[in-house]
């Protein structure tokens, strides 16, 4: 298809043809990635400047966006908010706006705040990547996740994804739900009462409270982490307690079907999530999913700075 769009906001407003795009381009890079032709040499965006606005910590997508913005020959810029003008009262509009005068051609923005990379549309020139905005959407997170089952021969249609653990919190869950749906897969959501927003409940969504009735038949595992950080009230009991009623161990991933994939958008709560001992079982493609998010974003920038 040809590639229209701006920006990348959220998967709520892509299509299944702009998705699989991304998909495809991605396998391309990843596989000059696996041969090792990609790196500081690249020139397909010489000339181009990236700024990484990042006003919530983070690993794995400051990283990952880093390291895709160098592969492809960007100039990178990093921002980080507690050593910036931030700290001294400037507001996220001065922010944007001064560093857009710094002749920007695509941002990559976390924030606390749901809507701050649309807000940031507003008064930047340049593409806005939404690297996750509160408990909104985590695009690229979910779209690396869609590549990682793709890769692994799974068919999206009639694709059974169990989503498990804190669903109210997850910026991660909205955006697979978006996603999956959009290419035809089934969502089942796993959790505690209270961690399961209503609204999911009402748009026919199959919705369970009990992780053992999901086991023999799901396609995906896919295992959140427990956000006590955006939590202003108790959800549940103790970690210890979620995770005999919730955790993947052992006994339980014994239950699930050969071909199934474990999953999680890290960074991992071992013992709480997922059992120690399982982290690296040969069902989890948890650092498959690192490695396949530098490929994604490279597509992601290509596709916004040149089509």
């Amino acid at each position: 298809m040809s590639w229209k769009r701006k920006h990348i906001l959220g998967l709520e407003e892509m299509t299944a043809d702009e998705i699989y795009t991304i998909l495809e381009k991605s396998k391309i890079y990843l596989d000059q990635i696996e041969r090792k032709e990609t790196g500081s040499n690249s020139e397909e965006l010489k000339g181009y400047n990236a700024v990484n606005l990042f006003f919530e910590h983070s690993t794995r997508t400051r990283m990952s966006f880093e390291l895709a913005q160098k592969r492809l020959g960007m100039e990178v810029l990093n921002f980080h908010a507690v050593t910036s003008s931030v700290s001294k009262g400037e507001t996220f509009i001065d922010t944007i706006e001064t560093v857009s005068a710094m002749d920007l051609d695509v941002m990559v923005i976390r924030h606390v705040k749901p809507g701050t990379p649309e807000l940031a549309t507003k008064h930047t020139t340049a593409s806005v990547i939404n690297g996750g905005d509160g408990s909104r959407e985590h695009p690229t997170q979910a779209l690396l996740d869609l590549m990682t089952m793709w890769l692994k021969g799974k068919d999206f249609a009639g694709l059974k994804v169990a989503i498990v653990g804190d669903i109210l919190h997850s910026r991660v869950a909205r955006s697979e739900i978006f996603g999956l749906e959009k290419l035809g897969a089934e969502v089942i959501l796993v959790g505690p009462p209270p961690l399961i927003p209503g609204d999911l409940s009402r748009k026919g969504i199959e919705i369970s409270h009990d992780i053992d009735e999901v086991l023999d038949y799901v396609d995906v595992l896919y295992l959140l982490r427990i956000q006590r950080e955006r939590m202003a009230e108790v959800f549940i009991p103790d970690e210890e307690e979620y995770f005999r009623t919730y955790g993947l161990d052992r006994k339980r991933l014994d239950k699930t079907k050969d071909s199934c994939l474990v999953m999680h958008p890290g960074p991992v709560n071992r013992g709480v999530e997922i059992a120690v001992d399982i982290v690296n079982d040969k069902k989890s493609v948890i650092l498959e999913q690192v490695r396949n998010g530098v490929a994604v974003r490279m597509a992601l920038l290509s596709l916004l700075l040149k089509g």
